[in-house]
């Protein structure tokens, strides 16, 4: 792992010398501990929601074309989502974005949860590389998934 955070990345920045547009390719280090913001770095190593529950109230579970998997388990009292547990085995940014569901649902009823985006995931870490968008996706998915398990138990009964 050290070698991908210390490997140089070449950035590509575009120069005007006179009118004329150059590339200056120049190497500089990922930094990963000082790019990402504190909210990405707790969320990412965050590890106190990370577990199962037997009997959920609600239950999801998806899979991502990387191959990262995410389940989500919710406890729900009086329609207030008491905890969400969840787990993966997924990369950092998996991690993050699953704590990051975890956090922003619970204390919510079910119906302000189904309101959780995207969008809310990214903006809350600040920091998660763009071409890692898709494990916020899976983690909302696998939240609406259990919300929709945690629904169809309620006709049910």
């Amino acid at each position: 792992m050290a070698e991908i955070l210390d490997s140089p990345i070449q950035i590509d920045m575009e120069i005007s010398i006179q009118g004329k547009k150059m590339v200056d390719k120049k190497e500089r280090k990922f930094d990963f501990w000082q790019d990402h913001s504190m909210r990405y770095l707790e969320m990412a190593y965050q590890q106190d929601k990370k577990g199962r529950l037997e009997n959920p109230d609600g239950y999801g579970k998806r899979t991502g074309e990387c191959g990262d998997t995410i389940e989500m388990f919710l406890t729900v009292v009086n329609g207030r989502i008491k905890e969400v547990i969840f787990d993966t085995d997924g990369c950092l940014n998996t991690n993050a974005c699953a704590n990051t569901v975890s956090l922003m649902a619970e204390g919510k009823t079910v119906d302000q949860a189904w309101n959780l985006t995207v969008d809310d995931v990214v903006d809350f870490l600040e920091t998660l590389p763009s071409n890692e968008i898709h494990c916020a996706e899976l983690a909302i998915g696998s939240l609406y998934l259990a919300l929709s398990d945690y629904q169809k138990k309620q006709t049910t009964l």
